[in-house]
Parts: structure tokens; C-alpha cells; sequence
């Protein structure tokens, strides 16, 4: 299991970190880090600090930053998620149904006032009275008009769309630890009119004033990742590594993003997956008179009798081998000067 970082629009996506999980049983084996000769400086992260670890040198990389997107496997990470906003970057990320959050216009208590005696606190509070719900339980007890239904791209047959709610509220993750509370966020919920329960969620750090279709357009972009991914595994071997080195795995992979890397630069300037840019450009008009090589000239006339002679050739009179023109010197009879080549 590998994790990865890519870049992605609404045309394609290509991943450019790629790095192998390592998991802790694993780390901590001398044996197993010999055999498969993994590098000495690489230790046991979870898959949320390794993706971290990416963004983090993609932007010092000079990546131009977009809106990070990721599964409720990272998203469901406080400190991906807070990590994310430290490096003033937004997110759509998803969440799992047991997610705590505060219901909208709440919040956690304020810590205890000072006794007088002993260190004041700073910890917020919550009470028996006062207690955060899950993102479930939220999404259950809204009113109906905060449901709409929403499109986001075209499917195979049919316009693809479902029903969502979007709230601000602030998530509650650990905040009894905290002495200031969560950002209000974005909760974005998906519950199809024929499910008996919500199927997803996400929560975001777009701006306040995001419109629900701007929310549901990206968080729904991660399709074109999954799908380039399934190209990947299963058009151009990406899943087809059977070695056992550290150095072998990456290897592998290098050269399958390498080659779907130059796929995408092909198919971008063909249609019909060429983007709808490339698809508006004014195509070029044949000249008056265009005739497609090979066919017959329409204005000819018949011939009855045919010449079974060579044609004479222009300026050159018949049966004379012309001489080889010689490429070492120039028509001066000096030797040519140095030329510069250009590789495009």
C-alpha cells in the first residue's frame, strides 16, 4: 500500500509523490528492513504524516497550491487536518459517520472560572447538558429544505447528481484539550433520496460564502483521481509490481507515472478526451481548388494517346546523372562553420 500526492482539474490527474507504507511491524524488524533494503532514515508514519510530509515539500517545491482533497481515511485525522491549516491551505476532505462536531451556532463551554486557588484553568468544557453529536445523528435531524439536490458532471447515461446539505459548525475533535475552540468549518452531507441513511460526508475549509454547488463540484473532482488511478493500475502495470526491495517498488512506479505522465500530454490535444479549450480551437479551411493527393485532376481532359516516354526533366537534359551535391563545403568552396542544434 502506497501513499501518493497528485495534481488534478477537471481534465486529469497525475501523481507526482509516491511513497511506499511502511507498517510498524515492519519499521521496528531489522531482518525485514534488510532484506527489502529499506533506506536507513525511514521510520514508522502513519499514511495521514506521510501525505503531510508531501504536501509539505510539494509547496516548498513551488507546486502551485489548490484545495486539498482526501478520503475520510486522513480526513478523519485531527492533526492532517490541522497541519492542512497551518500551511494556509483548504481543504474538502471526507469524514466518517462518527465524527463529532457541534450543532450550528454552538460550541464548547468556556474553561472554568478562576477559584482563586491553585493554577486557573484553560480547558474548555463540556457538560452533561452541553455535548457535541455525531455528523450521523446532525445529518438525521435536519429540516427538509436544507436538503437540494445537486449536479456536478455528465455520467455515461445520464447527468450525474444527488441530494446534499450543507452547515457551518465547528468540528469537536478533542477540543476538552484545547483552550480555544475549532474554526467553523463547512459539513457537507450526501443522502441520496433512495438510501435510507446518509452514504458521505466531508467537512471543508472553504470560504463562508461558497455556494453548496461549489462544495459539491470539489469534493466530487477526487472521481478523476480514482479513475486515472484504475488507468494506472490497470492499463500501464502500476499493480503489476511482484518484487520485494524498497528501491524495486519505487522504481516501478517512477516509470508507470513517467509513461502515464506522457499519455496525458497526447491525450490532451486530441479529441474527444482532448478539454473543451482544445476542442473550440477554429480548425484551418482547405484553399480553394484543394485536391486530396493522389486523386484524378477533374479538369483534365482525355488523352487518347499516351506517351510512353519519360517525361523530360526541367532544366536538365534527358539521360544526364546529375551530380551529388556535396555536404562538406559550402558553395564557396570554404568548409562550413560550426551549426548549433536545438532539441524540441
Amino acid at each position: 500500500m502506497a501513499v501518493s500526492l497528485s495534481v488534478a482539474n477537471d481534465a486529469a490527474s497525475l501523481p507526482i509523490a509516491w511513497r511506499l507504507y511502511l507498517p510498524q511491524v515492519w519499521a521496528d524488524d531489522p531482518e525485514r528492513r534488510r532484506k527489502a533494503k529499506v533506506p536507513d532514515d525511514v521510520i514508522f508514519q502513519t499514511k495521514p504524516q506521510i501525505a503531510l510530509d508531501q504536501i509539505k515539500a510539494a509547496k516548498a517545491g513551488g507546486i502551485a497550491p489548490g484545495v486539498i482533497l482526501a478520503d475520510a481515511g486522513y480526513g478523519a485525522d485531527g492533526g492532517f487536518r490541522a497541519g492542512l491549516t497551518e500551511l494556509d491551505l483548504t481543504y474538502v476532505v471526507g469524514a466518517q459517520p462518527t465524527l463529532s462536531v457541534w450543532r450550528p451556532g454552538e460550541g464548547p463551554l468556556p474553561p472554568k472560572p478562576w477559584s482563586g486557588k491553585g493554577r486557573p484553568t484553560s480547558r474548555l468544557r463540556r457538560d452533561a447538558d452541553h455535548q457535541p453529536v455525531s455528523v450521523k445523528a446532525l445529518a438525521e435531524a435536519l429540516a427538509a429544505e436544507a436538503w437540494h439536490t445537486v449536479a456536478w458532471r455528465e455520467g455515461t447515461n445520464a447527468e450525474l447528481s444527488s441530494r446534499f446539505a450543507a452547515v457551518r459548525l465547528r468540528p469537536a475533535s478533542r477540543d476538552f484539550d484545547r483552550s480555544k475552540a475549532h474554526q467553523e468549518e463547512w459539513l457537507l452531507i450526501e443522502w441520496p433520496e433512495d438510501e435510507a441513511a446518509p452514504t458521505k460526508y466531508w467537512l471543508s475549509t472553504l470560504s463562508a460564502d461558497s455556494t453548496i454547488t461549489h462544495l459539491v463540484d470539489t469534493a466530487k473532482l477526487r472521481w478523476r483521481i480514482e479513475r486515472d488511478y484504475q488507468e494506472l493500475k490497470q492499463e500501464l502495470g502500476l499493480g503489476h509490481y511482484e518484487g520485494r526491495s524498497w528501491r524495486g517498488f519505487h522504481h516501478h512506479a517512477s516509470l508507470c507515472i513517467a509513461a502515464y505522465g506522457f499519455l496525458i500530454s497526447l491525450r490532451e490535444t486530441i479529441p474527444p478526451s482532448a478539454s473543451s479549450q482544445t476542442r473550440e480551437r477554429q480548425v484551418s479551411g482547405l484553399p480553394d481548388g484543394y485536391r486530396p493527393r493522389g486523386s484524378a485532376d477533374p479538369t483534365r481532359a482525355t488523352r487518347p494517346n499516351l506517351n510512353p516516354d519519360p517525361a523530360t526533366a526541367p532544366d536538365r537534359r534527358a539521360g544526364y546523372a546529375a551530380p551529388t551535391m556535396s555536404m562538406l563545403h559550402q558553395g564557396d568552396g570554404q568548409p562550413p562553420t560550426a551549426s548549433q542544434f536545438m532539441t524540441q
